[in-house]
C-alpha cells in the first residue's frame, strides 16, 4: 500500500511540476521579449538622434568658413565722394561701394556693358565695404593709397565654392549666370578666392545679407536673459520650497499652492508670454523686446521647477540631520540654513538645471513680448532690444536664401553647445556640494 501511495502521489506531482515549469517558461519568455523591446526602444531612439545631429552638423558646419575674394583696392578720394574732407561724417558717408566696384572693373577691364557690370559687382558681397570703413576710421591718411583686401563674397559665390549651387554652365536653377562663373574660376585658378574662419558669424549681428548675419547679438542677448532668469529664479525658487517644505502649516491654504505650483509646471509656455505681455509691457512699460523683459518671463517658466525639485530635495535630507542639529541646540532656522539646505543642494542644482536648459530653448514667449525684431546691432545692456539663440534659429529658418539654411544649422550647433557648455557648469556645482550617505 505505500508503495501504491508513493507511485500515485508522484504521478500527481507530475502535472503540477510541468505546469510550473511552463509557467516559468512563458515569464522567462515574456521577460525576454520585455528586454529586446526596451533594446530596440534605445536603438531606435540612438538612430533618430544620430539622424538629426547628422543632418545639423552636415547643414552647418560649412557655416564656420566663409568666401573671400582678393582685390586691389584704391581709397581713391574722387570715387570715394569727398573731395579734401578728411572728417569722420565725411568718412562714414563715403561712397565705399563704389571704390569696390573700381577694384573689380579694374580688374576685369573687358567688363564694359551696364549688365555685365551688374553681375560682375554681384560677386563681391554689398557689405564688404566694411574692412574700408574701419581702415580710414582708423587711418584717414590713407586715401588715396592702393591695399590688397580680402572682401566678403556674395551668398552665391560661397554656396558655389562649397557646392550647394552648381558650377556648371547652363544648369538649371543656377543662381550665378554663365559670366559670373567664368570670373569666379579664373579669380580662383589665380588663387584670389579662398575659404576662411567665418569670424564675421562671432562678430556680428542679423543681418539680411546672409553672409553678413552674426549670431554674436543673439548669443550676448541669451547671456543677458539667462543671467536674469537664473537671478530671479533661483533665490525664489530655493526660497519657496524651503518655506513650503520646512515652515509652512500643513493646512488646505498651502495645500492649494501646491497644487497650484504643480500645475504651473504644465502650462503652456505661450501663457506665460501673453502674462509678460500683459504686465510687465503693458502695465510696468519695460522696454520691449529687451533681454530684461525675457528674462523675466523665463524666470516664471523655470520657478515650478525649481520648486518642485527643491522640495523633492529637501524631503531626501535624512530626519536624523534634523535631530542631531536641534539637539545639540541650533533654532530652526539654523538647521535649515546650516545643515539641511547644504545637503539639499545637489538636487536643487538639478532642479535649476533643467529649468534653466527649459528656459534656453523657450520661443514662444519671447515672441509675444517682441524678441522677434530684427535686430542688428550687439546690445550693450539688458534694456537694449536683443534677439535670442532660438528665436534667431526661428527667424533665418524663415529666409528663403539658401545660405541661411547652412546658418540656421550652425545657430543650432552653437545654441547645444551653449547648452552643454551651461550645463557642465551647473553639474560640476552640484557634484561640488555632492554629499554620499
Amino acid at each position: 500500500m505505500t508503495d501504491t501511495a508513493q507511485m500515485a502521489a508522484a504521478s500527481s506531482a507530475r502535472p503540477a511540476v510541468q505546469i510550473i515549469a511552463a509557467r516559468l517558461k512563458r515569464r522567462h519568455a515574456a521577460e525576454r521579449r520585455f528586454r529586446r523591446t526596451g533594446l530596440a526602444a534605445v536603438v531606435v531612439s540612438l538612430g533618430f538622434l544620430a539622424i538629426l545631429l547628422f543632418t545639423i552638423l552636415g547643414n552647418g558646419l560649412s557655416a564656420f568658413s566663409q568666401t573671400y575674394v582678393r582685390l586691389d583696392v584704391t581709397l581713391d578720394a574722387e570715387t570715394l565722394g569727398i573731395g579734401d574732407q578728411r572728417s569722420a561724417d565725411a568718412l562714414a558717408s563715403a561712397n565705399y561701394q563704389g571704390v569696390v566696384k573700381e577694384a573689380l572693373y579694374k580688374r576685369f577691364p573687358s567688363v564694359q556693358g551696364r549688365v555685365e557690370k551688374r553681375e560682375l559687382a554681384g560677386l563681391v558681397s554689398s557689405g564688404a565695404d566694411t574692412d574700408l570703413r574701419r581702415l580710414l576710421a582708423a587711418d584717414p591718411g590713407a586715401v588715396g593709397t592702393t591695399h590688397t583686401l580680402w572682401l566678403v563674397a556674395d551668398d552665391n559665390v560661397d554656396m558655389a565654392m562649397k557646392g550647394y549651387i552648381s558650377r556648371k554652365p547652363g544648369a538649371d536653377g543656377n543662381r550665378l549666370s554663365d559670366r559670373q562663373l567664368g570670373w569666379l574660376a579664373e579669380l580662383e585658378a589665380e588663387g584670389a578666392v579662398v575659404k576662411r574662419f567665418n569670424s564675421i558669424l562671432f562678430s556680428s549681428g542679423d543681418s539680411r545679407e546672409p553672409e553678413q548675419a552674426g549670431l554674436w547679438g543673439a548669443v550676448v542677448g541669451s547671456i543677458y536673459s539667462l543671467a536674469i532668469t537664473l537671478l530671479v529664479s533661483f533665490p525664489l525658487g530655493v526660497a519657496t520650497a524651503v518655506y513650503l517644505e520646512e515652515f509652512a502649516p500643513k493646512n488646505r491654504w498651502t495645500h492649494l499652492i501646491e497644487v497650484n505650483i504643480n500645475n504651473l509646471a504644465a502650462v503652456p509656455s505661450v501663457v506665460f508670454g501673453l502674462l509678460g505681455l500683459a504686465v510687465f509691457l503693458n502695465f510696468f512699460g519695460m522696454p520691449r523686446s529687451a533681454p530684461l523683459v525675457g528674462g523675466l518671463v523665463l524666470a516664471l517658466i523655470c520657478l515650478p521647477t525649481i520648486i518642485i525639485a527643491g522640495r523633492a530635495a529637501l524631503k531626501a535630507v535624512p530626519p536624523s540631520i534634523r535631530e542631531a542639529a536641534t539637539g545639540l541646540g541650533a533654532s530652526r532656522l539654523q538647521v535649515v540654513t546650516d545643515h539641511v539646505l547644504p545637503l539639499a543642494m545637489p538636487g536643487i542644482l538639478t532642479g535649476t538645471i533643467l529649468g534653466m536648459a527649459h528656459a534656453l530653448g523657450e520661443t514662444a514667449p519671447l515672441l509675444m513680448i517682441g524678441m522677434v525684431a530684427f535686430i542688428v546691432d550687439i546690445p550693450a545692456s539688458p534694456l537694449d532690444p536683443s534677439a535670442v539663440l532660438p528665436v534667431q534659429v526661428y527667424l533665418w529658418a524663415d529666409s528663403p536664401e539658401r545660405a541661411f539654411v547652412e546658418r540656421t544649422s550652425a545657430a543650432i550647433i552653437v545654441l547645444l553647445v551653449f547648452l552643454a557648455v551651461m550645463n557642465l557648469g551647473a553639474i560640476w556645482l552640484r557634484k561640488k556640494f555632492e554629499h554620499r550617505w
